[in-house]
Order: structure tokens, then C-alpha cells, then sequence
């Protein structure tokens, strides 16, 4: 049995999308990161290669050992929408969002990836990260739309579906594969 410990990165703060865009997090509330910290098992630590994930990895690290930050395990790429808000695009931009959204799947970001796109390359690296740690734990910080479509892998639910389930900042979703992924835990917040 092989134990994966999804950790969002901490609050950035953006009220846009912040997909490649590398924003540091707001690490301030360091009781709340020693509390995660010591929740998580003594397991190794990986991380997406994005600022905010790296240093929140770091900062939960601790004793354990750190490996190498994966980019694999970056937030889905927005493309020409990085930064933008729903509210503030202009109205052809504000439909093809909602489109977007309302039916994830195939359709990209313009200059960006889909939603099918950004699994696969996850799924992928969960896979790997399962292999190569058989048997045992591994502390996973990355991010909102990463841990989804490993929510929505271990739940069999649609994306739609899944885009309904939030992940607050410093938050845990423990997925276990014994036979096939399946959700221990999801969105706990030490």
C-alpha cells in the first residue's frame, strides 16, 4: 500500500489564475505550518518546481528527506488567461472562460493547456512517485488543479464534477493505492 500526502502550497493571495505564474506564498502563519508539519508522516518531500510549492515544501520539510522539486507537478497552465480575473475579461474572453469551465475536458486555455492534458501529465507523475516509493509514503506539495485530477482519478468522478471540490491552502488530501487509487482523506486542514 502506497500512501500519497497531496499538500496545497500556502495562500498566494492572487484573485486571478495563477497557473505557471510563479507567486511566492504567504508562509506568515508558521503555527499553522509546524501543526502540517506534524501531522505528515516522516515520509519524503516533493514538490512542483513553482516558488510557492518549493518553499511551502521546504518549510514542512524538516528531517525528511527533500527530493528533487518536480515540474511534472506544476498547476495547469493558463496560457493567455495567466493573471486575468472572470470579472475584469472582456466579454468574448469572460464566454470562452465559461465554456472552459462549464465543460473541461479537450478544450485548452488559449496558449494554455486542458484540463485532460494537465491529468495525464499528473497522473503520470503519481504513478512514477508510486513506483518508485512502493509500499511506502510520500509528502506530495503542489497544487488546486493537480490534486483534482487525482481527486477526481480516486473518486471516478467527472471534471465537472470534480472543479465543485475545493482545496483550501495548507490543506491535505491523502490518496492510497492498494489495488487502484482511492481518497483516504480530502481538504483536511490540520
Amino acid at each position: 500500500m502506497t500512501r500519497l500526502w497531496w499538500v496545497r502550497h500556502g495562500p498566494t493571495h492572487a484573485k486571478g489564475m495563477i497557473g505557471w505564474t510563479d507567486l511566492p506564498a504567504d508562509l506568515s502563519d508558521t503555527d499553522r505550518i509546524a501543526r502540517l508539519s506534524a501531522f505528515l508522516p516522516d515520509a519524503p518531500v516533493i514538490s512542483s518546481d513553482l516558488s510557492r510549492a518549493r518553499d511551502t515544501a521546504d518549510a514542512l520539510c524538516g528531517d525528511r528527506p527533500r527530493l528533487t522539486a518536480d515540474p511534472a507537478l506544476r498547476e495547469m497552465h493558463f496560457g493567455d488567461w495567466e493573471g486575468k480575473r472572470a470579472d475584469t475579461m472582456p466579454p468574448e474572453e469572460a464566454a470562452a472562460l465559461r465554456a472552459f469551465h462549464e465543460s473541461p475536458g479537450t478544450v485548452p486555455a488559449p496558449g494554455g493547456e486542458s484540463w485532460d492534458t494537465l491529468s495525464a501529465r499528473v497522473c503520470a507523475a503519481a504513478d512514477n512517485l508510486a513506483r518508485t516509493h512502493r509500499g511506502g509514503d510520500v509528502i506530495v506539495v503542489a497544487h488546486m488543479g493537480v490534486i483534482l485530477t487525482q481527486v477526481q482519478r480516486a473518486l471516478r468522478l467527472s471534471a465537472y464534477e470534480t472543479l465543485a471540490i475545493r482545496i483550501a491552502p495548507l490543506s491535505v488530501t491523502r490518496l492510497t493505492l492498494d489495488g487502484g487509487w482511492r481518497a483516504s482523506e480530502i481538504n483536511h486542514e490540520p
